[in-house]
């Protein structure tokens, strides 16, 4: 028999080191297996937290194992104007809600609940598509006034997660975008944006597109426990290999560096992406907003027990010692001695390697909205 308690929400815990009982519960192995959290906490807007537990029937051994779904998402919108002033960019589009990569750091977690579900388990297994975004985008493109700017694709959820093999909806999105002439720029971390270099190598060659890579470790069993459905590292770096050799201007990501998980291997990765042809690089300081904090820590207690007051040490020390700091211009590096030593290492390996000296740029001078503007007929 299955029960579930309505409980009152119990007070965030207010150090790292707190037991693991006072986080979420955490779900059987089997049961998540292929996933990147250890629990499904409800989300933050809920009044009531549900926990499962067994009453001695061993009923949560019937529980089935979390099942990827994917609901259309009836957005009537697709564009999404951002106003951080330390974001490089104003537009964004977002094919996908939830993302199946599991990478237990995604900083969009907290957005599922929104939606009133766990930014857990929920947030890698219900996903939200938006099947219609490339009708939505070339109806946006062609409203008069319309001013274009680079739209940047990949910054929220991964545009190019496995079930975009199947709903193709990033490539109806292309599309639009080379008939428009518009320029994007893209993120993401997976070897899956080459199913489209033929748009991207044409887009390349009226100066369109630029495309990120992200390349968190090159250890592969390390990738697997920190991303376990994105590709392995390397296939990513083939992947730039790829998009250079075509000519489409590509850049890796060392994003997001973990003190004391993979800091260690800035300098290896970057030499990695020399290989490849690709001379520009950024890195991104891990950062814990919101539920991802205990998401996090669980995930650390699961895999690391033996660290993870120590990670959680230095994640302090760079965010002048709280677990995170939003503020503008600091959430990305981070402030103090270790966040200086970690941009300083980054700095010197790409000057060493020869990064970084010219910036990939994109133009709108080829934009033509993709449907003619409504004209009103002439009486005579």
């Amino acid at each position: 028999m299955n029960h579930s308690s309505a409980l009152r929400r119990p007070p965030e815990p207010l150090l790292p080191s707190a037991p693991a009982g006072e986080m979420g519960t955490p779900i059987d192995r089997e049961r998540r297996h292929g996933r990147g959290t250890a629990s499904n906490a409800s989300g933050r807007y809920e009044p009531l937290a549900r926990l499962a537990f067994d009453d001695g029937w061993l009923g949560l051994d019937e529980l089935p194992p979390f099942k990827t779904t994917v609901t259309v998402d009836a957005t009537r919108k697709i564009l999404a104007r951002n106003d951080s002033p330390d974001i490089s960019f104003d537009l964004s589009i977002n094919p996908y809600r939830g993302c199946e990569h599991g990478c237990v750091y995604c900083f969009a977690r907290p957005t599922h609940a929104y939606l009133g579900l766990s930014p857990g388990l929920d947030f890698e297994s219900k996903l939200f598509m938006k099947p219609n975004a490339p009708e939505l985008l070339e109806r946006e493109l062609s409203v008069p006034g319309y001013v274009p700017k680079t739209i940047a694709i990949g910054t929220n959820t991964d545009p190019y997660q496995p079930i975009e093999r199947r709903h193709k909806i990033m490539r109806g999105i292309l599309e639009v975008l080379e008939r428009a002439g518009h320029p994007v720029g893209i993120v993401t971390k997976s070897n899956l944006v080459l199913r489209d270099l033929d748009i991207l190598s044409r887009m390349a060659e009226r100066n369109l597109v630029k495309v990120a890579l992200s390349v968190t470790t090159l250890d592969a069993t390390l990738a697997r426990v920190m991303e376990p459905r994105a590709p392995t590292p390397a296939r990513r770096l083939e992947a730039l290999r790829q998009l250079n050799a075509a000519g489409v201007p590509a850049s890796a990501m060392v994003a997001p560096v973990i003190p004391a998980i993979n800091d260690a291997e800035i300098e290896r990765i970057l030499e990695a992406v020399a290989v490849t042809g690709v001379r520009h690089a950024g890195y991104v300081l891990l950062r814990l907003p919101l539920e991802v904090r205990d998401l996090f820590r669980e995930w650390l207690i699961e895999n690391f027990p033996d660290r993870y007051r120590h990670v959680f040490k230095l994640v302090r020390d760079t965010r002048g010692g709280r677990d995170y700091d939003s503020t503008w211009g600091k959430r990305m590096t981070g402030s103090g001695p270790v966040a200086w030593m970690i941009g300083r290492r980054f700095e010197v390996a790409c000057e060493r390697l020869g990064f970084n000296k010219a910036r990939a740029s994109t133009t709108t001078e080829h934009f033509r909205p993709p449907r003619p503007a409504a004209q009103q007929l002439a009486l005579f």
